[in-house]
């Protein structure tokens, strides 16, 4: 195992190509072995309206083979990995039961849903080990791409490193209206990107090392997942095909482009549709962000869809076995002979008011320091350092930020040391800038979370309620930063 102590000590070997693997610094590997054998694993839908609008979720140790013939102890949600899509529908209520049959405590964080407080999932909603937990969710938002995962103080990183997450799916019946690809499974695909690192038997490795360098950066595996294993491939129809992309990776940032450099058009960003479809031919996607993109498959040739190293991190964002700045392969698409329902990419989506600073009521600024402040945190492994925002490191029990229902604030995000993807419960807003420069097209429309490189501006809206008891979260979504301290608490009323 790679830690940053051991990357100072042995720079001269890694860029080398000497040293593969581990949680920090480490290159992404090819895993030529895997070489696309594998099918690439749709999670099962629930469709809640089709059940009542009452869903059942069991958090449970199991086995999985990540690496091919190579099962491994991990986490899931109503399985061995990961968890079902759920199928919500606006205007529903829905009952969630969440039976917690791991040996830890957890709780389960409905990021990208508008949910009050008390129901959000955040640290204060804890499920006990052989306990439930029952929250009635009201869907009052607009179609769009969400997920579900634990946010346990001080255990989240781990939690979603073993296994913990799954996709949820916002339907306002807009999909049909707009043409859209709409069959999960078929043209509708959820794509879930995280990084790992294994031991040679093929078990997950996650050993957070306690130099504060190591919690500084993040944990980075040596090898790509896609769905729950390496190097899937999807058959997919000749036409037009959904992709629901989620990084659920804890850290790292990945930087995605089909290897014949096509264009591909985004459709929406974390919290709903674009008023029209952007086209790109690499998109970049931060811990915890989601986009829904459109590709074209008609002409039936393969094609592999490909990560870059993470500049943002220098050397340490690295993917190639050799450390150069090389593309490497995370997945392969084969269209088959059968002819995709959609054919044209729609040339509107939705209306969207401008992003209007003009209505805002206050503003504030929040400064995400990546260096070590704010003491220390006691863990099984002994003290360990604390990040902060504002010079403050996280306490459950303090309220930094009170918020008046219906109303909308300008937040200026500040990253010092290293880029944040910064994220706001309960919420969505809308980027002002990036930098001080207008944000990209492709990412104009509403979201809950913004990788921030150096300064952010925007506009938050606050449309749910939140009390003392049941705060809001912000945070950095790189996990071991939000498990170190790098994260508010919020109350709108």
């Amino acid at each position: 195992m790679l830690t940053r102590r051991q990357f100072t000590n042995g720079t001269a070997a890694i860029v080398s190509g000497g040293v593969v693997g581990g949680l920090i610094g480490a290159h992404l590997a090819q895993s030529a072995p895997e070489n696309f054998a594998r099918r690439l694993p749709i999670p099962p839908l629930i469709d809640a309206a089709k059940q009542g609008n009452a869903v059942k979720l069991k958090v449970t140790s199991g086995r999985h083979a990540f690496l091919k013939g190579k099962p491994t102890r991990c986490y899931g949600y109503s399985g061995a990995v990961l968890g079902p899509a759920v199928r919500l529908r606006r205007g529903d209520e829905v009952e969630m039961t969440v039976e917690n049959a791991l040996d830890v405590d957890t709780t389960v964080h409905w990021h990208g849903l508008l949910v009050p407080g008390d129901v959000d999932g955040g640290p204060h909603q804890i499920i006990k080990s052989g306990s439930a937990w029952r929250p009635r969710l009201r869907i009052e938002q607009p179609a769009s791409t969400a997920w579900f995962h634990p946010h346990l103080h001080h255990d989240t990183a781990r939690q979603i490193y073993m296994g913990l997450t799954g996709l949820i799916i916002v339907d306002d019946g807009s999909d049909a209206t707009l043409g859209l690809p709409r069959t999960y499974g078929l043209d509708d695909l959820p794509i879930i990107i995280q990084d790992r690192s294994f031991d040679t038997d093929g078990s997950l490795l996650y050993d957070p090392d306690p130099d504060p360098q190591t919690i500084q950066y993040g944990s980075r595996g040596d090898t790509i997942i896609v769905n729950g294993v390496v190097r899937p491939v999807a058959q997919v129809p000749s036409g037009l095909v959904r992709l629901r992309i989620l990084n659920a990776a804890n850290a790292q940032n990945f930087d995605l482009r089909f290897s014949d450099r096509r264009e591909f058009r985004v459709i929406a960003p974390d919290a709903g549709f674009l008023s029209a479809p952007v086209s790109v031919i690499q998109l970049r996607v931060s811990p915890a962000e989601r986009f829904e993109i459109l590709v074209d498959f008609a002409n039936r040739e393969p094609v592999t869809l490909e990560t870059g190293p993470d500049t943002l991190m220098g050397i340490f964002g690295a993917v190639s076995p050799d450390g150069s700045a090389d593309f490497v392969s995370i997945m392969r698409f084969e269209p088959t002979a059968t002819a995709g329902t959609v054919k044209d990419f729609p040339a509107r989506l939705v209306e969207l008011a401008a992003a209007d600073p003009a209505g805002a009521v206050g503003r504030r600024q929040f400064v995400l320091d990546s260096g070590i402040c704010g003491g220390q945190r006691p863990t099984e492994m002994g003290m360990l350092p604390g990040l902060c925002i504002n010079g403050k490191t996280h306490d459950l029990t303090r309220i930094d930020v009170e918020t008046r229902l219906g109303t909308l604030e300008v937040w200026e995000i500040v990253s010092i040391g290293m880029a944040h993807p910064f994220h706001v419960h309960g919420a969505s807003f809308r980027i002002l800038s990036l930098a001080g420069a207008p944000p990209p097209a492709h990412l104009a429309g509403w979201k809950d979370v913004v990788l921030v490189e150096d300064k952010a501006e925007l506009l938050v809206a606050f449309n749910r309620p939140a009390t003392r008891e049941h705060p809001f979260m912000y945070h950095c979504h790189i996990l071991e930063h939000e498990d170190a301290g790098m994260m508010g608490q919020y109350v709108c009323a």
